[in-house]
């Protein structure tokens, strides 16, 4: 019996980078969650932005928020795993490299994320897109803060630096992975969207066999692994297709939506 519904966000219930729900989809959560169903949304983005995004469903949700490191039920964080200073040293000096190549980094805290770019559109991009709250500084490494994830964004496609360079350096170290085909993420080994769901199921006092899950990119795969039900939406890279049960189709036609229905 499925008591948890576990879904990402962009690739999945919408497009890319999207700021806002659709209505038909904000109308269903509420129906889900008025039927006693619990929602938890799992994402790499950070809970300011996807508490905005959230806000319409008018419900108490769950958030596993920066791919696991940072796990809330509804404005109560239950658990968060900071990166190793070192490796946050390490991966900026080795990101900066590629500001020329038209990269920015997003170096994530729980209160918030530090940009030290000077890219106009990237900064409305994370402010007014994802609806971050940001943080300017001349030096992410100069701040007195504890990150739990570091991010790079290359509009259109990182994957080739992501795959080729960026995950096979740095995986040994950290958790390392694509989050789209724009973003590569690192937060802490420990860090996984599965593992995630297992630390929140554990505090709800549910098994992960009650929990239904829906992805498409490769921060998914450890939940389409963990969940007793998941789905995989169309437009999922081959990974997570793999990964999951089930596809369902892909976000532009609905298709977690179309899953969800059913449960009504």
């Amino acid at each position: 019996m499925i008591k948890l519904i576990a879904t990402d966000i962009d690739g999945t219930l919408v497009k890319e980078s999207s700021p806002d729900l659709p209505a038909a989809l904000i109308e269903l959560f509420q129906k889900l969650c008025d039927r006693g169903y619990m929602l938890a949304v799992a994402s790499g983005r950070q809970y300011a932005s996807v508490n905005r995004m959230f806000a319409p469903v008018d419900r108490q949700l769950c958030y596993i928020m920066e791919n696991g490191a940072h796990i809330l039920v509804g404005d109560e964080t239950i658990h968060q795993v900071p990166m190793k200073r070192e490796y946050v040293e390490g991966i900026m000096q080795d990101l900066r490299r590629y500001y020329p190549q038209n990269c920015h980094v997003v170096a994530s805290t729980t209160k918030g994320c530090y940009l030290e770019t000077k890219d106009s559109d990237f900064i409305d991009r994370i402010r007014n897109r994802y609806r971050n709250h940001v943080l300017l500084t001349d030096d992410i490494l100069a701040e007195d803060v504890v990150y739990c994830k570091i991010a790079v964004f290359k509009e259109g496609n990182i994957r080739p630096i992501g795959e080729n360079e960026l995950i096979p350096k740095w995986q040994d170290k950290v958790k390392a992975t694509m989050a789209g085909e724009e973003w590569v993420d690192f937060m802490d080994h420990s860090v996984d969207k599965g593992n995630g769901l297992k630390i929140l199921t554990d505090h709800l006092g549910i098994s992960t066999d009650e929990v239904i899950a829906f992805g498409d990119n490769e921060n998914d795969c450890g939940m389409m692994q963990a969940a007793g039900v998941s789905y995989a939406v169309g437009n999922a890279v081959d990974k997570v297709k793999a990964a999951a049960g089930h596809i369902c189709p892909p976000y532009w036609e609905d298709g977690v939506g179309s899953v969800l229905r059913t449960l009504l």
